[in-house]
């Protein structure tokens, strides 16, 4: 393993550094084949946690020492609403303790919790019940964007409906790349996470190019020496999250190429 995957996460803040995790379903089959061989990759490659989305039938126990015994910490997990909601809260709640993980971050919402911006302020309204529910577990809830956020609805962007009605305790995990698809420009990404500062905790870095649809993370428009200064000072930012696929590369070469390329960036 290598010397940086060695370093803990408490060790790289305290440096002043951001840790990175892989979102896994980037690698989701990988996965699949070999859970465990795939894990150490990525920690050899020098991520230092994962984003689960899924668990391969794995229980909270054994997804624990997989990730201790390759000393790879739990950056979060993506989760569709209805796991937060109702006889389910609970046990969300005590899988994740058990894995270590506080940030519990909603995939996307169902069509019906978006079509309008009645719709969207509901959406807040439960996020921040949510939030308050999971505070003295110590535990954050949070919202992760596609394109569809950035699309005008009655006027405003959801995105913003959204964010301008949630509590401060609901992470805000911009995606990169999908946010470009969605209409932001590369300017818009940092005026984004200037507006909400001390929300973008956890963030997902994925590249978007108007020329080069096989870019990977560094290859294309995103300002990402700006974004590393702002979600230092602004974003209040614990973990970057590599969620990245690519045309010409397997899934796991990508992954290795993502980190290789942030490393020399930061």
């Amino acid at each position: 393993m290598s010397s940086e995957s060695n370093a803990s996460t408490e060790e790289n803040q305290k440096m002043g550094k951001i840790p990175i995790a892989i979102q896994l379903f980037s690698i989701r089959e990988d996965c699949a084949r070999d859970l465990r061989g795939t894990l150490e990759a990525v920690a050899n490659m020098g991520y230092d946690g994962v984003e689960f989305a899924g668990y391969y039938g794995r229980s909270a126990n054994e997804l624990r020492k997989m990730l201790d015994d390759l000393q790879l910490k739990v950056a979060g997990t993506h989760l569709w609403i209805e796991a937060l909601l109702g006889d389910e809260f609970n046990k969300t709640v005590e899988f994740n303790r058990i894995m270590g993980n506080k940030f519990l971050i909603v995939a996307a919402f169902p069509e019906e919790w978006r079509k309008s911006r009645r719709s969207w302020l509901e959406s807040a309204r439960l996020m921040n019940e949510i939030a308050g529910k999971l505070r003295p577990e110590g535990m954050r809830v949070g919202y992760h964007n596609h394109a569809i956020e950035f699309h005008p609805l009655e006027g405003e962007m959801p995105w913003d409906t959204f964010f301008g009605a949630t509590v401060r305790d609901v992470v805000m995990q911009l995606d990169t790349g999908n946010a470009i698809s969605g209409g932001l420009t590369p300017d818009g990404i940092l005026a984004m996470i200037s507006k909400y500062p001390g929300r973008a905790n956890t963030i997902h870095l994925r590249e978007h190019s108007s020329t080069n649809d096989r870019a990977i993370i560094g290859e294309g428009d995103i300002k990402w020496k700006e974004l590393f200064s702002l979600c230092h000072t602004i974003g209040r930012t614990e973990w970057y999250v590599v969620e990245q696929g690519s045309k010409s590369l397997p899934p796991l070469e990508c992954a290795r190429r993502c980190i290789q390329n942030l490393r020399k960036m930061m």
